[in-house]
């Protein structure tokens, strides 16, 4: 009943058909769809869409028909052959496209629709009807009047109330709006001094809406919310519009200082029309109220009552250093705060802003509360705390812009891979200190690469994420911290357990003498430094890990919250990079040679001959050989600064980098890779084919010559070899590993402290027993026996007896024996 005109595409093409009495025009397109429809039709010819632009068509409902300028033929672009008849009826009361079109051919908007969705008196004997309800009724007069060519089911999407799920209808309303496109083009400028997280928010989503930012309709038809202060003459004989600024303005018009400004109070204050010399009409505020975006974008300014107080705080607050919001608020409040501070201020509304992805359910749907499409989050702090939630959000691609799905089998990884190396190294620390009655204090000045290593690291790990919190990237801030946390766990507990484990009283180090029954500087030193890192790094997590941090923070240093203290200042650790880098590529190197054994199934407890590491600048490794040798139980650290046979280069052309500039010479250029005929130039760049290959267009790549016993060190630096060839001797080194590894289980499950001397009795078959007994001292040193005493398997299984202080632990060696200990702790 609302149609008002018809639209074509003018570059499209229709066909004329004689179909009875009457003439058809459809979409040449869309012909075959209704070949079955329009049987027995004669085609007349075709025109196009531009040939029907201007004529006019008798309407199918006569409701409007004296409309001036309706019922005619629109050219419009957005008309496609993809559904339908390839022509779109136009009811410039319903439709953005519709009215667009319309307005811009003169034809009135009618709407012939009430507030509750009903036809109203001007479609007669529609009126009253729920428009939804009223489709069957317009299919029955269309087929009484003859004009009903087919009825056809759609199912698409279709707009529903967010909170309600009942459909919605587009309909025009009469509308208050901020005349953005006046300060659309400042906005675009100052949208230039924010720095957002995503950086192509700026320039993307906003920037692109920005541009394209149209006037902004702030008046809704609500009963509740904020009012808009405009009073009109409820006559229209005697126009007159009042705006108002403050109360202070409504008292001095109305003679009353509102107490409530909300409805229906507010409402209730009138006076009588100034312009009116009758004294008949009256001023009353417009029923509308304010689009709660309003007053969101107000926020700033709104929330401090200004500029009637609190004027030096705002000036002082404003813009704000930052906000956070998921990105689709770059349509609302990021928008309507810019709007509105361009527009009263002249300036951004924010210095800097997170515009995070969408948090969806369980389901693929954005989070709900009232859907519950995610996991109970107290189910979730029961099981998992509320520190490894926090760390899955901010480590989560979804605080650079990307979407992520809450997954509970997610929340156990923050738990292993950070949570736990935390606590797990204080639990160290605390545990040894308490058995040693040492203690560590904050210190810097330690002189052991290991300890100048990670407290240098650790310095890195304030410079890395203080920059990273700079600039509001915390997914990156995280990364470092994960990083490090690999450094301290995986590489300096690790390298340095030996020095915690070793007894106060045994004696003192060549190189750092001890003192008397003092223990010796090296084990202080590796408590200090342990100490210090653990302090700094509870102060670097805290954000990120506030109740894990305070927990181990206050253990540590005996004060009231690590979250009343200050940042971490980098100057005050010592600054190393040479040995940082160093040591970070000795890492580098271990996690090859491991990844090498594992491949190859050799355990990490039989020693190796060697391990061999082939890069430029393999020579600055030397000083940390012996540390390499250890890590990777390698009797040997070879290093070399060639990769020579042990690896080739091959060069890896990238097509999407080359086309642009090459076209259908990047062929050309694949081809020759393939055959082998490039070559890499002075410059850095390569040539292939006798094409130069600029940097971007390629990458070179180290391929192993052996494969099973090399790894590429990362960034195809350099290759690290591992001999995995093994003889009787390396064998015998590797049970005695065994061996030491079964009896500190033993120990452990004996509740042994990690400094009790114990006397040992080892049960192994004869010939295992022979090889084990080469290794006696070497055992006994390692697992504190004062006395140890290696027989045959049998002698020590028939000891059945046992005083109540002696542990008894039976197991299996890696080489398939089995083995018997007995333990007994010494006074």
């Amino acid at each position: 009943p609302s149609n008002l005109a018809l639209a074509v595409g003018p570059e499209l093409r229709y066909t004329v058909l004689q179909w009875g009495d009457g003439r058809v025009v459809i979409g040449e397109g869309c012909l075959e769809a209704y070949a079955g429809t329009l049987s027995g039709a004669e085609i007349l010819g075709t025109v196009t869409g531009a040939e029907l632009v201007g004529r006019r068509f008798r309407p199918l409902f006569g409701y409007f028909s004296d409309t001036p300028r309706a019922f005619v033929v629109l050219g419009e672009d957005f008309v496609s052959m993809d559904e339908g008849t390839g022509i779109v009826q136009m009811a410039p009361g319903f439709g953005e496209d519709d009215q667009r079109a319309c307005d811009a051919a003169g034809i009135a908007v009618i709407c012939p629709v009430d507030d509750r969705g009903r036809f109203t008196a001007e479609v007669g004997d529609l009126a009253g009807v729920q428009v939804f309800d009223a489709n069957a009724m317009i299919v029955d007069r269309l087929g009484d009047a003859g004009a009903l060519v087919r009825t056809e089911d759609y199912t698409h999407s279709y707009p529903h109330c967010w909170r309600t799920d009942t459909p919605l209808i587009y309909r025009a309303m009469s509308s208050w709006f901020v005349r953005v496109t006046a300060i659309k083009d400042r906005m675009v400028d100052l949208n230039q001094q924010i720095a957002w997280v995503p950086e192509h928010v700026r320039d993307g989503a906003f920037g692109k809406w920005l541009e394209g930012a149209r006037d902004w309709s702030i008046s809704r038809n609500r009963f509740w919310g904020t009012p808009i202060p405009v009073w009109k003459s409820d006559d229209p004989r005697h126009p007159r519009v009042d705006v108002y600024g403050s109360i202070d303005e409504l008292a001095a018009d109305f003679g009353v200082r509102p107490e409530d400004l909300h409805r229906p109070f507010i409402d209730e204050l009138t006076r009588p029309n100034p312009d009116d010399p009758t004294g008949v009409s009256t001023m009353r505020r417009i029923p509308d109220v304010l689009d709660c975006w309003f007053d969101s974008g107000s926020m700033p300014f709104a929330q401090l009552h200004y500029p009637f107080e609190h004027a030096k705080r705002f000036e002082e607050h404003f813009p704000a250093d930052f906000i956070v919001e998921y990105v689709g608020q770059t349509r609302g409040w990021f928008y309507t705060l810019h709007v509105l501070a361009t527009a009263l201020f002249d300036r951004p509304p924010f210095k800097a802003c997170i515009a995070h992805g969408i948090v969806l359910g369980d389901d693929g749907r954005k989070l709900s509360k009232r859907l519950r499409n995610f996991p109970d989050p107290e189910e979730v702090f029961a099981a998992y705390g509320a520190d490894a939630m926090r760390w899955y959000l901010l480590s989560s691609p979804v605080l650079r812009g990307s979407d992520v799905t809450i997954e509970e089998k997610g929340l156990a990884e923050p738990i292993r891979l950070v949570c736990n190396p935390i606590w797990n190294t204080w639990y160290f620390l605390s545990m040894y200190a308490n058995a040693d009655g040492l203690g560590g204090r904050v210190r810097t000045d330690q002189t052991g690469v290991l300890d100048r290593y990670v407290l240098a690291k650790t310095r890195r790990l304030v410079e890395d994420v203080t920059a990273a919190m700079d600039t509001y990237d915390l997914a990156g801030a995280t990364g470092h911290i994960s990083s490090f946390l690999d450094a301290l766990t995986n590489w300096y507990v690790r390298r340095s357990r030996d020095r915690f484990w070793r007894p106060v009283n045994a004696g003192a180090t060549p190189s750092t003498p001890g003192v008397g029954g003092a223990p010796p500087d090296d084990k202080q030193d590796a408590y200090d430094t342990l100490h210090t890192v653990l302090e700094v790094l509870c102060r670097v997590a805290a954000p990120f890990l506030p109740f894990l941090t305070e927990a181990v923070y206050r253990g540590l240093t005996g004060q009231r919250s690590v979250h009343l203290e200050a940042w971490p200042d980098a100057d005050e650790l010592p600054s190393d990079p040479d040995l940082v880098e160093a040591m970070d590529l000795a890492r580098e190197v271990c996690s090859a040679g491991h990844s090498i054994r594992k491949a190859a199934g050799r355990r990490a407890r039989l020693p190796l001959s060697s391990l061999t590491v082939a890069a430029p600048g393999a020579s600055r490794l030397l000083a940390y050989a012996d540390l390499i040798a250890d890590e990777v139980n390698v009797q040997q650290v070879k290093l070399v600064e060639t990769v020579g046979e042990l690896a080739e280069t091959v060069l890896n052309v990238i097509p999407a980098a080359l086309g642009p500039r090459l076209g259908a010479r990047t062929q050309h250029v694949i081809a020759a890779t393939r055959r082998g005929d490039w070559s890499r130039l002075s410059d850095g760049t390569v040539e292939a084919g006798g094409v130069q290959l600029e940097q971007g267009e390629f990458e070179l790549r180290l391929r192993p010559s052996d494969p099973g016993s090399s790894r590429t060190l990362p960034g195809e630096v350099g290759i690290v070899a591992l001999d995995l060839e093994t003889t009787a001797e390396l064998e015998a080194e590797g049970l005695a590993r065994d061996v030491i590894r079964f009896v500190q289980r033993a120990r452990r499950d004996a509740g042994l402290k990690v400094t009790d001397r114990i006397r040992l009795w080892i049960g192994l078959p004869d010939a295992s027993a022979a090889v084990v007994e080469q290794w006696r001292a070497h055992i006994a040193a390692q697992v504190l026996a004062t006395e140890i005493e290696i027989a045959a398997l049998a002698e020590v299984q028939a000891q059945t007896t046992k005083p109540d202080d002696v542990f008894t632990a039976v197991g299996e060696l890696s080489n398939g024996d089995v083995v018997v200990v007995r333990i007994r702790r010494l006074g």
